[in-house]
């Protein structure tokens, strides 16, 4: 079964150093595993009966969605497949947690995460609404309202969450969340031992840059 890592355009954007380790860590437990830098919002060359593995919740939703002849699996199902992966322990720091909009549904997904976290020896405190009952940080808006009532929106849920930490599995979560006064902790981040530097907040900018990246990866 061909397999392919697609690290997604907000880690690319973010840390394309951590991308690549993110690769590693997955061969490391299934075995080679080889790049895909075709945006998944363009027609990716992907094999019959491929497997994407995949870092973006909307990477996920999209592979699931529109390539019939593709399956998809989120990197941290894998890491949490494979107990013997090396993680650090982060003494019982208490963090809550952000799902994403686009694995809403994913209940696979919101396990692996959680599991992957629980082993690096965080406190997780879940949010009144979470998993399948989780709201958005406020991006689903962009397109359809003015930047200033989606950046209203993402201070919104960032007050709402019940730690100051926050984990999240989705950059631009962690962007809402910075933007609301929040500290996010990128699930990538956590794994590699490094800070999150949530860098651009404004929806605005930050969707510019993405857009430029998506019209370059075709």
């Amino acid at each position: 079964m061909p397999r392919l890592f697609a690290p997604g355009c907000a880690l690319m954007l973010y840390k394309p150093h951590l991308a690549e380790r993110l690769r590693g860590l997955v061969a490391e437990c299934v075995g080679p595993v080889e790049y895909l830098h075709t945006c998944c919002r363009h027609t990716p060359p992907l094999p019959p009966g491929a497997e994407v593995v995949n870092v973006c919740p909307g990477c996920d939703r999209r592979y699931r969605q529109n390539y019939e002849h593709a399956t998809t699996v989120s990197a941290w199902e894998i890491v949490a497949a494979h107990p013997s992966v090396a993680l650090p322990d982060y003494g019982g720091r208490t963090m809550t947690i952000l799902d994403a909009c686009p694995t809403r549904d994913q209940t696979r997904v919101h396990d692996a995460v959680r599991e992957v976290v629980r082993r690096m020896n965080v406190t997780l405190v879940e949010p009144r609404r979470t998993r399948t009952e989780s709201t958005c940080c406020g991006d689903s808006l962009w397109g359809e309202a003015p930047a200033d009532r989606v950046a209203d929106a993402m201070r919104g849920k960032a007050a709402s969450m019940p730690a100051e930490e926050i984990v999240v599995y989705c950059l631009t979560c962690a962007k809402a969340m910075a933007l609301g006064g929040k500290r996010p902790r990128y699930l990538v981040d956590l794994v590699f031992g490094e800070e999150t530097e949530p860098g651009v907040t404004d929806p605005t900018e930050w969707h510019r840059l993405l857009d430029e990246y998506i019209a370059s990866h075709t």
